[in-house]
């Protein structure tokens, strides 16, 4: 079985030797002359408009056909807001234990708002949604309030042309908490891999050991 990962990136010559080994079931390996035969099921994925793809000569059609034998169309997140409390729960779960903070919890308004959400990035959105109100909310308890505040600081954020210049609320975290809370969790994401955590940071594995030091974190070599 192969598994084809968003198949609307797939290079011209490389659709057309796929598609000759679709049909044919055959193929010739680079540098070697042998045709050489091969039995596979192919499994593709994509979120990109093929039928857009098609017409501009990006995808070829007759390649589509042999590939969409059978769909299976996985629904977005918005489309099954029953999901969203179980998904939320378990990154909140991940979060209380990278982060040592046990008590973390959503409350059953944050909860509703979720729901709420039509979350264009589906799991991924979700996911870094409860990530960043563990990191910039003081508190165990994360309350709707605080999610809409960093929705639309967000939102202002991707208006001003920078995504990524999240702060916290004025007296809810200090810089050095910040600080101490993104090296954990880079800690925790990497399996306490040092040389990893400080290309993560950008920092010197001298710079990363100080700043471990000064908050008192481990982590193993």
């Amino acid at each position: 079985t192969i598994f084809l990962d968003e198949i609307g990136e797939v290079d011209p010559s490389a659709q057309v030797k796929l598609l000759r080994v679709l049909q044919d079931s055959s193929y010739e390996a680079l540098g070697s002359s042998q045709t050489r035969t091969v039995d596979v099921r192919v499994v593709s994925a994509t979120n990109r408009e093929l039928g857009e793809m098609i017409a501009t000569g990006a995808f070829r059609e007759d390649l589509l056909y042999r590939l969409n034998l059978i769909t299976l169309r996985v629904p977005p997140l918005r489309e099954r807001p029953g999901d969203v409390r179980l998904l939320a729960a378990h990154f909140l779960a991940r979060c209380a234990q990278d982060y040592a903070r046990p008590g973390l919890a959503l409350s059953p308004a944050a909860l509703a708002w979720l729901e709420r959400q039509p979350f264009p990035g589906n799991v991924r959105q979700l996911k870094q949604t409860i990530e960043r109100a563990v990191l910039l909310q003081g508190g165990d308890l994360i309350d709707s309030r605080e999610l809409a505040a960093l929705a639309e600081l967000e939102r202002e954020n991707l208006e001003q042309g920078d995504p990524g210049a999240y702060v916290p609320h004025p007296g809810s975290m200090t810089l050095d908490q910040m600080e101490r809370a993104m090296i954990a969790n880079c800690v925790g994401h990497y399996g306490g891999n040092l040389t990893r955590v400080a290309e993560a940071l950008g920092l010197s594995r001298a710079a990363l050991y100080r700043r471990l030091e000064k908050y008192g974190l481990q982590a193993r070599s």
